[in-house]
């Protein structure tokens, strides 16, 4: 890996190129998706099979896009009862986890007759997208199915590509079921994003959309964004290993390769105070990037977004990975619980030398749908938040009103809104 000083100079080098793999750079298929949520639009089922045999190479009908309960059975039988125990484990972690996020309603009463509260609804219909392509993720299953659940959303349902049999990979129709999803739909691209948002046939329509996906997925999350709500429109995978004298080099670089082996634009970033560390866990990185399955892959990404940037102080140090927001920060220092209350900007915070990365993405209960490209300045880890809204509540009585009616009619006339003005008005009339 290079090892580069840390400047302002490099630093900002840095945050610009990290910023070009944001989807937001890839407006040239933007048309692309354009035109596919359009035929969805109009030509429904026979355009979304359509786009799955272009595609996924697979013929699917609207008798067999739905997955059947037989063939969720097929997928237990081919699943080692190991792995099919180890999800259960994973998802008793995460419901535990998202149990502590649930929000209710309130309401607060005064004798003179308000009554003011916050009604909290489950949203009705979600749609989990899950890919298919250079990998399978049934733990983004679990991440994306279990917090809705706990929210108390009612109907779930999940829309993954086939493969060239019309097949679901079963590792992922075991989660399903296992997570609670209510319906699955073989279908991926933004042809199923498309279906989601505007219903077909065969495909409900939803009211929100989550899950993580290629570039053609992201963006089509982003041109249906208003018609339904999404949960965010996810780049690149990313790691920064914020990291002083006392950590172990061999461990930081395996975990930097932890995410580098996503695919050629994920960014695996270390910053550290010392030269010696850097040294080392480049070559450690080296010598793993050999012996991996995923060579090709890790080396690209390498390559293109992978840096071990050497600060001369820890302020410098955290300075820079506040500014870069990482997804996922790992803290390996010698006290990270104090060197984390300085973190301002992080997806998920990882602190000390055996909680590494792969931990949340798995087992640990933390939601692993995070921001990403910097929006951890803004935006915070997929929750039960995600899968809520919120309603004002206010009732007040007439003694209640009597007092501040005046100020109310006085405020909506300096606005010059007396329509507002008589509707208080009225209810004082002698």
């Amino acid at each position: 890996m290079r090892i580069v000083n840390l400047t302002d100079e490099t630093k900002n080098n840095i945050l610009e190129d990290l910023l070009k793999r944001s989807p937001n750079q890839y407006r040239e298929y933007e048309s692309v998706v354009s035109n596919v949520i359009e035929n969805i639009r109009i030509d429904g089922d026979e355009a979304a099979n359509g786009y799955t045999l272009q595609f996924d190479g697979a013929v699917i009908t609207p008798e067999t896009i739905r997955v059947t309960d037989q063939e969720i059975e097929e997928a237990y039988a081919l699943v080692e009862p190991s792995l099919v125990e180890i999800i259960r484990k994973a998802k008793q972690n995460i419901e535990v986890y998202h149990q502590k996020q649930k929000q209710y309603s309130w309401f607060d009463s005064t004798p003179n007759g308000t009554i003011l509260g916050q009604k909290v609804t489950p949203i009705e219909k979600v749609g989990v997208y899950v890919p298919g392509g250079k990998a399978v993720y049934p733990s983004s299953v679990l991440m994306n199915v279990i917090p809705a659940k706990v929210a108390g959303v009612e109907k779930i349902i999940m829309t993954t590509p086939p493969n060239k049999e019309g097949k679901v990979n079963p590792n992922t129709l075991v989660a399903a079921k296992e997570a609670g999803v209510d319906e699955i739909y073989k279908i991926g691209g933004a042809q199923a994003i498309a279906s989601l948002a505007y219903g077909t046939k065969s495909i409900p329509k939803v009211h929100k959309i989550v899950g993580p996906g290629n570039i053609f997925v992201a963006l089509a999350k982003k041109a249906v964004y208003g018609h339904v709500s999404i949960d965010s429109i996810a780049g690149p995978s990313e790691i920064l290993v914020l990291a002083d004298e006392t950590a172990n080099a061999r461990f930081i670089a395996a975990d930097l390769l932890s995410q580098a082996e996503h695919d050629e634009l994920a960014s695996a970033i270390l910053v550290t105070t010392s030269l010696d560390l850097a040294k080392k866990v480049s070559k450690e990185v080296d010598d793993f990037v050999e012996v991996l399955s995923r060579k090709e892959i890790l080396q690209k990404s390498l390559d293109n977004y992978g840096y071990i940037l050497v600060a001369n102080s820890l302020e410098e140090a955290i300075d820079v990975t506040n500014e870069i927001a990482s997804e996922h920060l790992e803290i390996v220092t010698k006290d990270p619980f104090q060197t984390m209350t300085k973190i301002k900007n992080a997806g998920a915070i990882f602190l000390g030398e055996y909680s590494s990365e792969p931990l949340g993405d798995y087992f640990a209960g933390p939601n692993h749908v995070l921001p990403t490209n910097g929006t951890a300045k803004f935006f915070s880890p997929l929750s039960v938040d995600d899968f809520i809204k919120k309603s004002s509540i206010i009732s007040y009585s007439k003694e209640a009103l009597e007092p501040i009616h005046e100020d109310i009619i006085a405020f909506a006339k300096a606005e010059q809104l007396t329509a507002h003005a008589n509707s208080i008005a009225v209810r004082f009339e002698k």
